[in-house]
């Protein structure tokens, strides 16, 4: 992409824009916008672009809006290759975008097919297992929290448990609903104080019943065992050889010759203890504990009638455990299999990890440059950076040490928002847009990046490292940078530090409604590339290097110098003003600037201050656009006709002839304090002592004031000056 052709109306404020953002042979292009002109709303204009949105006009939105943004060859760029970094943006961390900056997409690659076997069998035994359970979580989670107590270590859990479930005779509880017996309701009722105590004598009254039973006993024949007993003995055909077992407990040993018979007794002995006054107190206060919502009620339900399980959640962990056991005995095959893999591929997926961890990747670049170029008062590293670039982990894990004096400790990244400082926290910011910069260019596209004032509010240090790193984008071959700031001197600085040529700076301008950009100019020192070249050609120019080179004497010659103090009767009214000639402005600019080439204007008797209004009437007709050299000779005629006026209506020479410094200002007070004018004067006089100093004053190294001024703003202050 060499242009972007931007064609705007009613976006976010923008009135209307059309401009065309020329890259030429560079890759950056700056804009420099006074506060209110039109950089937050082109920004956002942007990221509307990047998130598909429609844009808006948030002050009118019935106003019409119109947002065309394209390239060289009439398309509009892909919302996935533009990318907005705003100023400032606290909630900006670390996304999942940044998994792209791989340790070694060879290594990689490898874990990857280590891993696709693996996490196919897994998928197959998690969905058996969720058919199972008729469980809602999340299988793997839920697993390995059981067994591991952690979230992420399925695999181990299913290590950990497989010769138990090897060893296991059957499924005993396979059949149970896992999120009616075990969810968060239940579990908090089961741990309230009255719940375990009626829980605890219900178990208790159980065990005693049991152990007055005549042929079970709950630690080596409870009705579980006997079931199983009997369902062995059917399915082998031991009742149909016409067998029997003997159970002794009562006088005479009972006959049992086949299955009905032992479901009999059983279901003899279950009635006498169910029945069992005693007991049926405890089920009763156990449900009166439990019946606080619906949850709870249906758990209730369902153990009324499996009063066998009662006993069980007196300890609900192993509970748990023996259920989820059941379940993957239930699918022991693929079980099994999942098992087979995750040890077939450990060995070689052990090493990977370890030299990933090793590697360098693109994360320890962006650390490192966050470390050794800016200064705040914390260091920070990578905790998971292989996991992350192997797929094991979605999100960077940063650890910063807050460092004070000699002593420093590690701390959580909203811990440390709280105690930086604004500036600190936008450094912090920085890094997150460094991850992100870095994430495009791993992808290997074109990206347009629209960066809105990414250095505002910074020291000079961490601004100067960002211009660095905005100079290293610059150089990106895949990068097209769109650099917005309200800052003058970060909008020179970019020049300077080639960041941007100056055929790509720009300057934002209001003017009837519409927001121009032009060609920067003046961009650096004014008078020195552009005033005193034109002194003796251009008016405009030359009356705006009075101020300049009054400095120049001010610096080398003292406030007493005679050639001052003449400048000065150019820039306040005073009783030489009118007198003095352009010739005499010839002499001081040849004689300050030792120049060996004596040039002239070309009307040399005529007065300095008639040339003055001259050009302020010119500029009060110029071409809207940055006008830098109108806006110090408006400044200049504005305050000069304004004293006229004061000097004139005040008629106290010995007074407005004494003044020694702050003329306008004396004058204005005096003016005001006598009574003298109207509403309407004292307030075009109070604008004139309010506007005018900053613009008239300028250097080289201070005149930001008089580029954000409006031209349009100066223009009405001089044409009300002259209707005093």
């Amino acid at each position: 992409m060499k242009t972007l052709h931007v064609a705007l109306a009613n976006c976010h404020g923008i009135r209307a824009l059309d401009a065309t953002l020329d890259f030429g042979s560079g890759n950056a292009v700056a804009i420099y916008a006074p506060n209110g002109t039109m950089k937050t709303s082109f920004a956002r204009t942007f990221e509307d672009l990047a998130g598909s949105k429609d844009t808006v006009d948030n002050v009118f939105p019935d106003r019409k809006t119109s947002r065309s943004i394209t390239n060289e060859g009439g398309q509009s760029p892909n919302p996935d290759d533009v990318a907005v970094v705003l100023s400032y943006d606290e909630e900006l961390g670390p996304t999942e975008s940044t998994s792209t900056l791989l340790v070694n997409p060879t290594l990689r690659k490898e874990y990857e097919a280590l891993q696709a076997e693996l996490l196919d069998a897994r998928d197959v035994l998690v969905s058996a297992l969720a058919s199972q359970s008729r469980t809602k979580q999340d299988i793997v989670a839920t697993v390995s929290r059981v067994f591991m107590q952690s979230e992420d270590k399925f695999f181990d859990a299913l290590i950990r448990v497989a010769r138990e479930i090897e060893q296991l005779e059957d499924a005993r509880f396979a059949d149970l609903p896992h999120d009616l017996l075990f969810n968060d309701k239940v579990a908090t009722a089961l741990k309230g104080t009255d719940v375990q105590a009626e829980l605890t004598e219900y178990v208790t009254r159980v065990n005693e019943l049991l152990d007055q039973s005549t042929f079970f006993n709950r630690k080596s024949f409870t009705y579980y065992n006997a079931t199983n007993v009997t369902k062995s003995l059917g399915a082998n055909g031991f009742f149909a050889a016409q067998h029997a077992l003997l159970l002794h407990g009562e006088d005479e040993p009972r006959r049992i010759t086949s299955d009905a018979d032992l479901q009999a007794l059983i279901t003899e002995e279950k009635t006498r203890i169910s029945g069992d006054a005693a007991l049926r107190k405890k089920l009763d206060g156990v449900e009166r504990a439990v019946h606080r919502n619906e949850d709870t009620r249906k758990f209730f339900e369902f153990i009324s009638n499996r009063e066998d399980l009662l006993p069980e959640f007196a300890n609900v962990l192993k509970f748990h455990q023996d259920v989820w056991k059941s379940y993957l005995k239930a699918h022991q095959e693929v079980f099994q299999r999942v098992v087979e893999c995750y040890k077939e591929t450990e060995v070689r997926r052990k090493e990977i990890e370890r030299q990933a961890a090793t590697e360098s990747t693109q994360w320890d670049n962006v650390i490192k440059i966050f470390n050794e170029r800016f200064s705040v008062p914390f260091t920070l590293r990578a905790e998971n950076k292989h996991r992350v670039a192997l797929g094991q982990d979605a999100m960077l894990n940063l650890v910063f040490e807050f460092n004070d004096g000699d002593e420093s400790t590690g701390v959580k990244r909203d811990e440390l928002l709280s105690v930086l400082s604004n500036g600190e926290k936008k450094a912090l910011y920085i890094l997150n847009v460094l991850f992100e910069m870095e994430a495009r260019k791993a992808s290997g596209r074109e990206t347009i990046f629209v960066i809105d004032d990414l250095a505002d509010s910074f020291d000079y240090k961490n601004k100067y490292a960002i211009i660095q790193y905005l100079k290293e984008m610059a150089d990106h071959a895949n990068f097209k940078l769109i650099l917005l700031t309200h800052n003058f001197d970060f909008f020179r600085t970019l020049l300077s530090r080639q960041v941007v040529g100056y055929n790509r700076c720009f300057m934002a301008q209001k003017a009837d409604g519409k927001v121009m950009l032009n060609r920067a100019k003046h961009v650096k020192n004014p008078f020195i590339n552009g005033f005193k070249k034109h002194f003796f050609t251009n008016g405009m120019q030359r009356i705006a290097s009075i101020p300049f080179v009054r400095n120049i004497l001010e610096y080398t010659k003292g406030e007493d110098d005679p050639d001052y103090l003449k400048l000065t009767s150019l820039l306040h009214w005073k009783k030489d003003s009118s007198s003095i000639e352009n010739s005499e402005l010839d002499r001081i600019f040849n004689q300050t600037f030792q120049s060996a080439n004596k040039k002239s204007w070309t009307a040399g008797s005529k007065s300095v201050i008639q040339l003055l209004l001259e050009q302020a009437e010119a500029a009060l007709v110029a071409d809207e656009g940055i006008n830098f050299e109108n806006k110090i000779v408006l400044s200049i005629a504005a305050r000069i006709v304004a004293e006229q006026h004061m000097v004139a209506e005040l008629a106290d020479p010995t007074f407005t002839d004494g003044i020694m410094a702050h003329q306008t200002q004396a004058l204005f007070q005096a003016y005001e304090s006598r009574g003298l004018g109207t509403a309407d004067s004292l307030r075009t006089l109070d604008d004139v002592v309010l506007m005018t100093p900053e613009n008239i004053h300028v250097n080289s190294f201070m005149y930001e004031p008089i580029i954000d001024l409006s031209d349009t703003a100066l223009r009405d202050l001089y044409s009300r000056v002259k209707n005093l």
